[in-house]
């Protein structure tokens, strides 16, 4: 199965083209903004270098979020238009998914669960538990202030990973770092999707909060 694979929710912009399990390429660029601007010539350049076509392609797999709001937005209208063109089925997977999935197995056999968090930058995180050996979900995501994380996980044996690992290990008790990537791997990514099912109508956002939108001087209207 070829899959082309992409993640714009975190503070980088990942790609990669994955066939059987296997990264044909890997692209990432860090960055805080302008993940608009470079993600097609980033998919572009991966897709000429695994030199590989659209019409190739079996499945095109995007993170849904949580995460930087208008970086949801990009991946999500990206892969629904590249779905569109191609006539390719689009899967969306969790960013807090894709962080889970990423931890080695060497690290899972020593915590009984996963605990992926995301830096909200707004003084909380986006959070979610896993089971550590399958990585199945223990929790719903949620969005939790960073002061209440302890009352909110009381596994002392957790495995953190991501880019809100700081922040955790410094209020809950027992949570050990993860050596595992902080932002999600596209193609850790891809291989999720290889396995999961796709819903014809195409993935739908995963925001947990709502936008922060700060209101232009006037409330955005023109002024006189």
């Amino acid at each position: 199965m070829l899959i082309l694979a992409f993640d714009t929710t975190a503070p980088a912009c990942s790609v990669a083209i994955v066939k059987d399990g296997a990264a044909l390429v890997r692209l990432r660029e860090a960055m805080d903004q302008g993940q608009a601007e470079a993600l097609m010539p980033m998919i572009e350049r991966a897709m000429a270098d695994a030199r590989v076509g659209y019409s190739d392609l079996d499945r095109i797999a995007v993170t849904i979020g949580p995460g930087s709001f208008t970086g949801v937005r990009v991946g999500l209208s990206t892969a629904r238009a590249l779905g569109l063109a191609a006539g390719k089925p689009v899967i969306g997977v969790s960013s807090l998914t894709v962080l889970a999935a990423g931890i080695p197995t060497m690290e899972r056999e020593r915590h009984s669960t996963i605990l992926a968090a995301i830096d909200t930058k707004r003084g909380d995180l986006y959070v979610q538990s896993f089971e550590s050996k399958s990585s199945a979900p223990k929790s719903e995501p949620a969005a939790i202030p960073i002061a209440e994380l302890a009352q909110w996980s009381r596994d002392g044996n957790a495995l953190v990973v991501g880019d809100g690992t700081s922040e955790v290990t410094k209020v809950l008790t027992g949570a050990t770092a993860s050596i595992a990537d902080p932002f999600p791997d596209a193609a850790i990514l891809a291989q999720i999707a290889a396995l999961g099912d796709f819903d014809a109508a195409g993935p739908l956002p995963l925001y947990v909060l709502p936008p922060k939108i700060t209101l232009a001087p006037h409330g955005g209207r023109l002024r006189p």
